[in-house]
């Protein structure tokens, strides 16, 4: 499960997340590491565009808390990446630990309780941050990387456990239950 901020433009457009030119550097992003889009469940903390594309203002935070908590426990994912700091600082609070900002957590493989479930977190940066500043492009492969490494690594282990392995996908974690 992949969560980001709230939907721009072209994702309020179209009611369907991470769509526009942020959400096609992730799926391109994505694809480049081995986890095609259809195989990851993309969501945002905030459902509606905040005027003006400002960012989500806590009571509005609050106001969709239900919808995310939703989500998180009808998918039950074992991995959540949080794309920037809203996701980040929102998944922190739930697990009751402080936000340390997304560039000192990116990249780095938190194992939390949210929500009642055992979840790996995986901070990295927001896509937009990496299409407005090509530099920090890098930052958003390696992460994802992290990402395939930590599945395969979950992967092995379920098929360690089973007696005729077969091939899983990222939707496959997040289906389980």
């Amino acid at each position: 499960m992949l969560i980001g901020e709230a939907p721009g433009a072209t994702e309020d457009e179209m009611g369907r997340p991470f769509v526009g030119a942020a959400g096609r550097l992730l799926t391109m992003t994505l694809e480049s590491v081995g986890l095609p889009r259809s195989s990851v469940y993309i969501t945002n903390v905030v459902k509606c565009r905040p005027p003006n594309n400002r960012e989500p203002r806590e009571e509005e935070i609050e106001a969709c808390r239900p919808f995310l908590e939703s989500q998180i426990l009808l998918l039950k994912p074992r991995i959540i990446v949080t794309l920037g700091n809203v996701a980040g600082r929102w998944i922190f609070a739930h697990a009751g630990r402080s936000w340390p900002g997304v560039t000192k957590a990116r990249g780095k493989v938190y194992n939390f309780r949210i929500l009642d479930l055992d979840v790996v977190v995986i901070p990295t940066i927001h896509p937009a941050a990496a299409l407005y500043n090509p530099s920090m492009r890098n930052a958003l492969v390696e992460d994802l990387r992290k990402v395939k490494e930590v599945l395969d690594s979950l992967n092995r282990g379920v098929e360690a456990t089973t007696s005729a392995p077969r091939a899983r996908s990222l939707l496959d974690y997040v289906k389980r239950g």
